[in-house]
């Protein structure tokens, strides 16, 4: 297997294998997803083989075309059509009733499917070719840091994928945000690169965000895009004592901060992402899985503004970190 570029008769060749039951990987503005055909239940669970992912976590199904949104959803309101003309293609998964051929291996057993439309030309031209809907979570194994690069599921996957499309760098880096429509209230289950208030503005009505929500939807554990090495947060006025600290214990340690907040230190891996969130996010990734491949002892992220416009980069750190915070 190899990585291959998005060439007419690489798109070709990726449709034949998902019509066959395979898997493809593929970019989106978000991160990589691995696709099977969404209306191929034996394929699907390619995909939980693939990643170790337990059966009732439920997959989003991508789509290249609005007018396919009937042919998986039923009861859908006129909001959601609002958001779908406003964002699609975009990073934003709706949730809602799925119609009743829809595949409980894909729901994760429940009545609603989470459905979105990518924006990224590659992911767009295999949808549009294949003529249906992808099941595509991140290309990656369960709870691990999802991909931003080709290479990256070449490297977690392997020979697990039967193809994987290079579309480059994702140009967002971090998950979609997924909006339940199921129920009278909308309500956020995973922030994303598109915020509650931008949701709220098109809807014209609030937006609840997620307490406790039956709907069980991706990245909604606590411990999750994980980096395999130990790692924490600390506030940006402790991460010197912190840093002397692991030193003086003898741990070899990384930092992942702002640039504004590099600390020169030629002994320490240093990871200086962009100071705006968008810039942030776009680098978290791959700066994770660059330091998990030096092995090193611990990682420290520097805790970053708990601003509205940092939602959803607070969210994967969060998590990555299971919320662990030096103080």
């Amino acid at each position: 297997m190899k990585i291959s570029p998005p060439t007419e008769n690489a798109l070709q060749k990726a449709v034949e294998i998902l019509q066959q039951g395979g898997l493809v990987a593929f970019p989106t503005e978000t991160v990589y997803g691995l696709g099977a055909d969404a209306s191929n239940p034996e394929a699907v669970k390619k995909i939980f083989a693939a990643k170790g992912r337990p059966a009732n976590h439920p997959l989003i199904v991508h789509i290249g075309d609005l007018q396919q949104l009937s042919q998986w959803a039923i009861e859908i309101p006129e909001i959601a059509l609002r958001l779908a003309a406003a964002i699609w293609p975009g990073p934003l998964a709706m949730i809602l009733k799925k119609q009743a051929h829809v595949s409980e291996v894909v729901t994760g057993g429940q009545d609603t499917i989470g459905i979105r439309m990518p924006d990224n030309p590659v992911a767009i031209a295999l949808l549009q070719q294949f003529k249906g809907g992808l099941a595509a979570p991140s290309a990656n194994r369960f709870n691990c840091i999802s991909p931003t690069r080709a290479e990256h599921v070449l490297s977690e996957l392997g020979a697990s994928v039967d193809m994987i499309l290079d579309g480059g760098a994702c140009k967002v880096g971090l998950e979609s945000t997924i909006i339940d429509l199921s129920s009278e209230q909308p309500t956020l289950l995973r922030p994303g690169h598109i915020t509650p208030q931008q949701i709220e503005a098109i809807i014209e009505q609030p937006v609840l965000l997620k307490q406790q929500n039956e709907i069980r939807a991706p990245g909604m554990l606590e411990l999750h895009y994980a980096p395999t090495t130990p790692a924490a947060l600390c506030a940006n006025e402790h991460l010197p004592q912190q840093l002397q600290k692991f030193s003086a214990e003898g741990k070899q340690t990384a930092l992942i901060c702002r640039r504004s907040s590099a600390i020169k230190d030629s002994h320490m891996t240093t990871k200086a992402l962009p100071d705006d969130p968008e810039g942030f996010g776009q680098a978290l990734y791959a700066a994770l899985r660059d330091i998990d491949l030096l092995k090193l002892d611990f990682i420290i992220i520097e805790q970053l503004p708990q601003h509205p416009e940092w939602m959803a980069v607070n969210d994967r750190l969060l998590k990555s970190t299971a919320g662990r915070i030096l103080s």
